[in-house]
């Protein structure tokens, strides 16, 4: 009898914790899919602006792609939230969260990218250039393509494993998945939200990861 009735306790907790930890879902896909568009956007940028080969340039993006991804995410995060103001910047949770982790996304991004253009043979350079192509366009309608299809599965497989650190928001009071089921736990004295939250991101992770290896066989096959 105490047992059902724990039960029952713990799943009408879980049934309250819902409305509040489903919104911080949401904050956690905006997090995420904000990390992707930075760090995906920035690591191919930061690719494409080594091609030239200046050494300046290319010094500050080796020492931008080291930095990021040597130190812990956590670290990085917490110096934006909390060390920037005192140079004037003042950044939301949801900015801090996104803007970190698509740093660390860019830095590995970056280093994908690159492999995968210089894995390209020479030869596609010349051919272009013998038909009358320039290097822009030659970039964009020959080299870009294949680089980006070479690239896929390895971005992919960093790009679930970056945004899996959205939680760590909670340590600047994001408002996420786990902010949420952390604050009802609070609330209520009971670890209930805290199984609701794990079960929404695997909902969220294992699809990702699913379509992940789905690429990774797509490309092996092709």
């Amino acid at each position: 009898m105490e047992e059902l009735y724990a039960n029952y306790f713990n799943m009408t907790i879980i049934a309250g914790a819902l409305p509040s930890v489903l919104r911080g879902f949401l904050v956690t896909v905006e997090v995420a899919l904000a990390v992707i568009v930075i760090g995906v956007a920035l690591g191919l940028g930061l690719a494409l602006l080594r091609l030239p080969g200046w050494k300046l340039v290319n010094g500050l993006i080796t020492a931008w792609i080291e930095l990021f991804r040597t130190l812990p995410q956590l670290v990085i995060l917490i110096f934006l939230y909390f060390a920037l103001p005192y140079a004037g910047i003042r950044l939301s949770p949801f900015a801090a969260t996104a803007l970190a982790l698509g740093a660390v996304l860019s830095a590995f991004a970056a280093e994908i990218f690159t492999a995968a253009i210089m894995a390209l043979p020479k030869g596609q350079w010349e051919a272009a250039q013998s038909l009358g192509f320039g290097p822009v366009r030659t970039l964009r309608m020959i080299i870009l393509p294949q680089s980006v299809r070479l690239a896929t599965p390895l971005v992919t497989n960093r790009i679930i494993a970056v945004t899996k650190g959205s939680a760590l928001g909670v340590a600047v009071s994001l408002n996420d998945t786990l902010g949420a089921a952390q604050s009802y736990m609070s609330i209520t004295a009971n670890p209930s939200p805290l199984m609701l939250a794990a079960a929404l991101y695997l909902a969220f992770f294992i699809p990702l990861v699913a379509l992940s290896r789905a690429i990774e066989r797509r490309m092996t096959l092709s």
